[in-house]
């Protein structure tokens, strides 16, 4: 799923080419990719797109005055598309909608797999969405004592889920949690409510690891962001590897739908979390 850096990345590209260009019209090939009904989809004809930006990880292509707002789940991507579709309706596509330009160019909305969860809302206002009403605050919007004070807020949940959770902070999602507990140096199973030092620490390294993210990311085109994102990544998706400060073999937890990895040595002081879902280190 891509998350904060990624999508600011898409937002950037798609706003640069898009940007003050008139849409023809939105095709949708997957009739339950969208959610809403009023406006109809045939409200965008015509109509100017004034720029591209994202709420949390949600896309909101600003168009004349409405918004089609895009969550691209699991397995949702973006294609920015030269020349003009085929007239005719492709077979088994893996487009679940098609915004088209004046000149035929535009966007696909692709979905990989049978699960289909990619979402468009057309929408007057973002925060009829129901996702975006129940953000919180975006991840890098937030200084150090509003974090701590959110953390605090989440009790004893396990810091792993706290930082996913989106109505807490918006914009990090499986993987950049991952990779934050581990330049944090924290065990995924630590308690929200942290002390001061570890608090700062913690944000010290959501911070870093966004921002170094977007940095990478910047300018490149939506082709590229996946493979980008999956270069960079230290312990995510990289169970059995070697972590790259220290060398251990990054270990994993499996539940029924995900999966998180983490450093022993680093962040769990050499123990091995449970792959049972427990809520406890090994002993």
């Amino acid at each position: 799923m891509p998350e904060l850096p990624e999508v600011h990345a898409l937002a950037a590209d798609l706003s640069s080419r898009l940007g003050g260009r008139h849409v023809e019209r939105l095709d949708l090939l997957s009739f339950t990719a969208l959610k809403t009904f009023d406006p109809p989809a045939s409200a965008l004809n015509g109509l100017q797109v004034q720029a591209v930006t994202r709420h949390g990880k949600f896309l909101d292509f600003v168009i004349g005055e409405l918004h089609l707002v895009v969550h691209l789940a699991l397995a949702g991507w973006i294609r920015w598309r030269e020349d003009a579709p085929p007239s005719a309706r492709p077979r088994k596509s893996a487009i679940a909608a098609r915004l088209v330009l004046e000149d035929g160019s535009g966007v696909d909305f692709t979905e990989a797999g049978t699960k289909k969860s990619l979402a468009l809302y057309l929408v007057k206002d973002p925060a009829e969405v129901p996702g975006i009403a129940q953000l919180g605050p975006d991840a890098l919007a937030v200084n150090q004592e509003e974090f701590a004070q959110l953390l605090a807020g989440q009790g004893k949940a396990r810091i792993k889920t706290v930082l996913r959770k989106q109505s807490v902070l918006a914009g990090i999602g499986n993987a950049y949690s991952d990779e934050i507990l581990h330049a944090a140096r924290m065990s995924p199973f630590h308690p929200a409510d942290m002390n001061d030092d570890d608090a700062a620490r913690l944000y010290a390294a959501m911070r870093q690891v966004l921002l170094g993210a977007i940095d990478r990311t910047e300018g490149h085109p939506a082709s590229e962001l996946k493979k980008e994102k999956k270069s960079a990544l230290s312990v995510h998706g990289r169970f059995g590897e070697s972590c790259p400060v220290c060398a251990d073999s990054v270990q994993q937890v499996v539940y029924a739908d995900s999966s998180f990895q983490y450093c022993p040595t680093c962040q769990t002081g050499g123990k091995k979390l449970s792959d049972r879902g427990m809520d406890r280190l090994l002993k």
